[in-house]
């Protein structure tokens, strides 16, 4: 398909280079962001322009691969008639597009995307406006991605709640994790493998059989021990202790 691409982030990047990949071809970036739009651009051999109204008439789809602020903006920017037009957020609804085209849906890259990483996989969730619609991202997502499936807003959004907390929130406990280690001087990196070996479970195991450490065993005396260390990090001990109950909790109700 001919494709008319809206962004130029990381999003816009990872997925325009697996469209060119899948047989596709870019015809034009638009981004606001002059320099890295004609860097994308220019590494697509498609055209660049920061006008909106001089997008290209002749694509065949219209992806906004923008962030979910910038996105209901453009959806008042643009009218692109029957042309299919799709987003690539996981929380902004399906219907926010029906301003923009008769035809319209959403492209939704189930993954944490980096430039620098451009074959990473990425799961698709779509949706579309109609049933013919949707068959049609769906044979444009497959050659993105082996991994696509239907998700409507509801569903989309829920999987989006899932995975901040396995991402965004186990991110955030490494940094929280690696702060420490360097406030105790103590070398972060001997964690990497026990990071990279929980991680790696999951392809087995789900997390409910593979939860370790003092709170599912109900070690008391580690847990006070711990929350001893703690004690001079407050912030860090009323996590690991809210943690710690959660853990609790979770573990009686199996």
């Amino acid at each position: 398909m001919k494709v008319v691409l809206i962004g130029s982030g990381n999003v816009a990047t990872v997925l325009a280079h697996k469209m060119v990949k899948g047989g596709n071809s870019i015809i034009q970036v638009f981004s606001r962001n002059t320099g890295n739009a004609q860097e994308l651009a220019a590494s697509l051999n498609a055209t660049f322009i920061n006008d909106i109204t001089l997008l290209n008439p002749e694509g065949d789809i219209y992806i906004l691969a923008v962030s979910d602020d910038v996105l209901p903006i453009l959806s008042k920017e643009i009218y692109l008639d029957t042309k299919l037009v799709v987003h690539t957020t996981g929380s902004a609804s399906i219907h926010i597009l029906e301003p923009v085209s008769k035809n319209y849906g959403v492209l939704y890259p189930l993954q944490s995307l980096r430039k620098n990483k451009l074959d990473a996989a990425v799961p698709l969730l779509i949706d579309g406006s109609d049933e013919k619609i949707l068959e049609t991202i769906r044979s444009f997502a497959e050659t993105l991605s082996p991994a696509v499936e239907y998700a409507g807003d509801e569903q989309r959004l829920k999987l989006h709640v899932a995975a901040v907390f396995v991402s965004n929130f186990v991110n955030h406990l490494y940094a929280l994790g690696e702060r420490f280690c360097d406030m105790e001087e103590l070398p972060f990196n001997i964690l990497y493998p026990l990071i990279e070996e929980t991680a790696t479970r999951l392809k087995e195991f789900s997390p409910n059989n593979m939860q370790t450490g003092p709170a599912v065993r109900g070690d008391g005396v580690t847990i006070n021990a711990h929350a001893e260390i703690l004690s001079a990090y407050p912030n860090l001990q009323k996590i690991y202790l809210e943690l710690t109950e959660s853990i609790i909790n979770f573990s009686r109700v199996k």
